[in-house]
């Protein structure tokens, strides 16, 4: 019998350390070769941990949400082999003796990481994290039989029955029971087999650990908001054309992708970059450079189980609609089912952020840092609006209206630009065949 130290590996380029995320095995555990013994995040992607060889598990190097440095020791193994029988790879440490404890375990800090996971989102999307299921509720015990001998109107029975009161537990003054004496009840009795209709039950505090990708998350929205002076513009941008034109070519489209408004959004935002090159850069503060970038990488804030992630869609400015459609599905539905790579979520230029169906009025979202601007369109409402005819007269028209927001970091963009930028985009987004214009 040997015991073994597996080294956490080098996992990703320019890391010093990872978070124990998941642990797959306890101590005392046999594991066999090549099986799964923890997760760990690095500030790019969760990466496995696979036994090198089979084994009992005698220590591990901390708990859930504790940092190990590379080349630290994560496990220790007690296998069946003889010293000298070869049956060990030549990565693995081999120890004589490790006494429990001795594991050295990094003690957990919180570093300003570039931005990887983005924004709501960054931005307002962070706020919409699934809360813990609440606990089933109890159900309102059924009401009692009420006594023959109880005298009370039809209108008093069929109130109390629908409030589960007793109606042998009211006291009255009277002869009958009237709907003051529930009145009264409810305001003062013991509330014996009573429950108000559809009232909220208590349920128990929760105390639930920070770790992995939340843990990211929070350190990237502080991180950001700590170091960028953040700016937000709003305005309103009537989508009618564009929803019609968007209609048209779904109505058309043949094999290809069905559109929604984000390939559109982004085809404009694309068009609009070249003459506003200080909304698609990065801002080294420490190096004190700023960065313009003649491609737009764009990233794409969606929310998973996991937290907010952002895939990027790289070279956003050489693909046609269809083709952002089909990008912005396959790199969603690889951030949900956790398959995204890492070199998919790093590297974004620029990011865009939407809250989907939720919509709202307006959002102030949150940039991706070293970004220096993040995009948020917001939910399409109809209403009426005044307009020219073409006499020259007023008249009132349905529309499709949208408010754009976009954040900014003050120290590279004047509010000036992001205002220009904007009115642009909205020239395109109002006269949506300019998109498909060379």
């Amino acid at each position: 019998m040997r015991r073994f130290v597996f080294k956490l590996p080098d996992i990703g380029e320019g890391i010093s350390e990872a978070e124990i995320v998941a642990w797959h095995v306890a101590v005392g555990d046999r594991v066999e070769e090549d099986q799964q013994l923890a997760d760990m995040m690095t500030d790019k992607a969760t990466v496995e941990m696979e036994s090198p060889v089979a084994g009992t598990v005698v220590e591990l190097a901390g708990e859930v949400g504790d940092q190990v440095s590379i080349g630290a020791a994560l496990v220790v193994i007690e296998t069946d082999a003889d010293e000298g029988d070869g049956a060990i790879e030549p990565s693995l440490e081999t120890i004589d003796d490790i006494a429990p404890g001795d594991l050295p375990v990094e003690e957990t800090r919180a570093e300003e990481v570039e931005a990887q996971f983005e924004a709501e989102t960054p931005g307002v999307e962070a706020v919409l994290e699934p809360f813990p299921s609440p606990a089933k509720q109890e159900e309102a015990p059924a009401p009692s039989p009420t006594r023959a001998h109880v005298l009370a109107s039809p209108a008093v029975r069929a109130r109390a029955a629908d409030l589960g009161i007793d109606l042998a537990s009211v006291k009255s003054d009277g002869d009958r029971i009237r709907h003051a004496d529930l009145d009264a009840y409810l305001r003062y009795g013991t509330g014996q087999g009573y429950h108000a209709p559809h009232a909220s039950h208590a349920r128990a505090d929760e105390t639930i650990k920070v770790i992995g990708m939340r843990r990211r998350i929070a350190e990237n929205m502080a991180a950001s908001k700590r170091a960028i002076p953040h700016f937000t513009y709003v305005d309103e941008i009537d989508v009618t054309a564009l929803e019609e034109m968007r209609a048209d070519l779904n109505a058309n489209r043949g094999a290809r992708p069905k559109l929604t408004m984000l390939p559109l959004l982004i085809a404009a935002i694309c068009k609009t970059i070249p003459a506003f090159p200080m909304i698609n850069a990065r801002y080294d503060d420490e190096a004190g450079v700023v960065t313009r970038h003649g491609s737009v990488h764009l990233g794409m804030a969606t929310q998973t189980d996991a937290g907010l992630m952002v895939p990027v869609i790289r070279d956003a400015q050489d693909r046609n609609v269809w083709q952002l459609a089909t990008e912005i599905g396959r790199l969603a539905e690889a951030a949900r089912t956790g398959k995204a790579k890492s070199e998919e979520l790093s590297g974004s230029t620029l990011t865009i952020t939407s809250l989907g169906p939720l919509g709202g009025i307006a959002t102030t979202p949150v940039i991706n840092r070293p970004e220096v601007a993040i995009i948020g369109p917001n939910k399409i409402v109809e209403r009426p609006v005044f307009a020219k005819n073409n006499q020259g007269g007023d008249e009132i028209r349905r529309a499709k209206l949208m408010n754009l927001s976009i954040s900014c970091d003050h120290r590279v963009v004047d509010g000036w630009d992001a205002a220009s930028f904007v009115q642009a985009l909205k020239k395109y987004l109002e006269t949506p065949v300019l998109l498909f214009a060379d």
